[in-house]
């Protein structure tokens, strides 16, 4: 089941989404599709919606029965302690805008500023893992993770290129062959699935003990999350419960009106670090090429909202 809200979005997107969900009220449509419709269907509304607002909200199996997405509002989801919440805006962001218009700041201004500083330290950690995945399709219900990467960064205040940054990747046996089309965007083919790969029943544990605690960080973190927690669900582990924080979400709000949110082409619209020939590891796999991606698109993000 999934209900979508639509506001101050083109008419032609509200018509064709007709064709999928049932519009119950002005902007809102429920419906029962597939996951791999689901998300082609919020992909659509992203990519259209232009200055418009759009809210999705979903059944999964978790521990609240839902998830949702958000687009071009100020309200924003947040992690606590497990849960999915919604954040709604400051007023004293308003407030501390008006303000840095004028000439100078006031003393309350200048504590408010600190106040949100301190705030969005909290919200968005410095000690992480920045994870990335490698599947055999977009649906975690009938598709493979074949490949896992992570780096763990610990305490990144000040820190420059790699230091205090620890690795984790695995290759994991799926239960079909690879299809052409998997082996061109990952570079993963099944003869070094055969050689390095392990059961996800072996690699998970792993994985899961090597992120412990921390907090997670991804682009896009609802995909990799789920296929995570579908494969914890899979294997009969519990579920992980940690704090997630999406760089997509994050990067299409701070700056909007860029050509392509994709990893890569942000990476050179943004001028990140590149992975330099001194890291070999870093560069022979693409799950740990997007972690290093990842973790320099958030470092950059973090700058600009702690000011």
């Amino acid at each position: 089941m999934i209900v979508l809200h639509l506001a101050n979005c083109p008419a032609a997107l509200r018509g064709d989404l007709t064709k999928w969900l049932l519009e119950i009220s002005t902007g809102i449509y429920v419906g029962r599709v597939s996951a791999r419709i689901r998300d082609r269907l919020w992909g659509r509304v992203v990519k259209t919606c232009n200055n418009g607002r759009a809210v999705l909200v979903y059944s999964i199996n978790n521990e609240q029965g839902l998830d949702f997405r958000v687009h071009g509002d100020t309200w924003e989801p947040i992690d606590f302690d497990g849960l999915k919440l919604m954040l709604r805006p400051d007023s004293s962001k308003v407030q501390g805008l008006q303000e840095s218009t004028n000439h100078g700041f006031s003393n309350a201004a200048k504590l408010r500023a600190a106040k949100r500083t301190t705030q969005a330290r909290t919200r968005y950690p410095e000690t992480y893992v920045v994870f990335d995945l490698e599947t055999t399709g977009l649906d975690s219900a009938v598709d493979e993770i074949i490949e896992i990467g992570a780096l763990k960064v610990l305490d990144s205040a000040g820190l420059t290129q790699d230091r205090q940054i620890e690795t984790f990747h695995a290759l994991v046996l799926p239960k079909a062959p690879l299809s052409q089309m998997i082996t061109s965007l990952t570079g993963i083919d099944d003869v070094l699935l055969k050689e390095r790969g392990r059961p996800l029943q072996a690699v998970l544990p792993k994985f899961m003990d090597f992120v412990g605690a921390l907090p997670l960080v991804a682009h896009n973190v609802v995909f990799d999350k789920g296929f995570i927690d579908s494969a914890c669900a899979k294997c009969g582990f519990a579920l992980m419960s940690n704090r997630c924080v999406d760089t997509l979400s994050l990067v299409r709000r701070l700056m909007k009106g860029l050509t392509s949110y994709k990893l890569e082409q942000l990476a050179l619209s943004l001028e990140l670090p590149s992975i330099g020939e001194f890291n070999l590891e870093l560069q022979r796999y693409k799950s740990l090429r997007d972690c290093y991606m990842t973790h320099h698109l958030y470092q950059k993000l973090l700058n600009i909202v702690c000011g």
